[in-house]
């Protein structure tokens, strides 16, 4: 049976939904997501970023809410994704955090930085009123602690971090130093005002 999300479907007969690719839709609706939220992001405004039509996101999604899920986790795979090829790279703890800091001053300037991070508005627009979306939101900022704190202390084992600094702590200080620069970053701020961040961040860790 075909899906209707299929990409490349074949041509559709007398009033069959257009097929669509469903990571594209997601994609766009992440955009959209990010940079208006879920409350202010009306029905209307969704379907004409996704250029698709109303009917055709009733068959593929329940509702905006499952709309939203869907690309609130694909939003958080494809950051996890880019973070693991970033930590492949680092030949020291001290790097590794370095890496994460810089992967977040990336998207903390420009047109990225004024869109926001999906995280961080569902943090505050969502958790209160949504335990789902208030569970997925903990679970990404305990993982991305979590791995902060691996690398502090891989750092403290391989000599590229001070040995007495408390790991858990560090760890918990520079997710918040993360998090704050997406926030900082809806106000429009510099690559070098970012990168200045992180070069103070590091200077925590001697």
């Amino acid at each position: 049976m075909n899906n209707p999300l299929d990409h490349g479907a074949e041509s559709r007969g007398p009033g069959r939904p257009r097929e669509f690719a469903l990571d594209d839709v997601l994609d766009k609706a992440i955009v959209v997501f990010s940079e208006f939220g879920f409350h202010p992001t009306s029905l209307g405004r969704l379907t004409n970023a996704l250029g698709i039509a109303e009917g055709s996101i009733y068959k593929a999604f329940k509702d905006k809410r499952t709309i939203f899920l869907a690309a609130f986790d694909r939003y958080v795979n494809q950051r996890n994704n880019r973070m693991a090829q970033e930590l492949a790279r680092a030949r020291s703890g001290r790097q590794s955090v370095k890496a994460v800091l810089s992967l977040y001053a990336e998207t903390s300037h420009g047109v990225m930085g004024r869109r926001g991070c999906l995280v961080v508005g569902s943090a505050v627009d969502l958790t209160s009123s949504d335990a789902e979306i208030a569970k997925r939101v903990a679970s990404v900022l305990k993982t991305l602690e979590r791995r902060l704190v691996e690398a502090v202390r891989q750092g403290q084992a391989d000599g590229s971090i001070m040995s007495g600094l408390d790991a858990e702590s560090a760890g918990r200080l520079l997710l918040c130093v993360v998090q704050g620069m997406r926030v900082l970053g809806k106000t429009g701020r510099s690559n070098g005002e970012m990168m200045d961040v992180v070069e103070s961040a590091l200077t925590l860790l001697d």
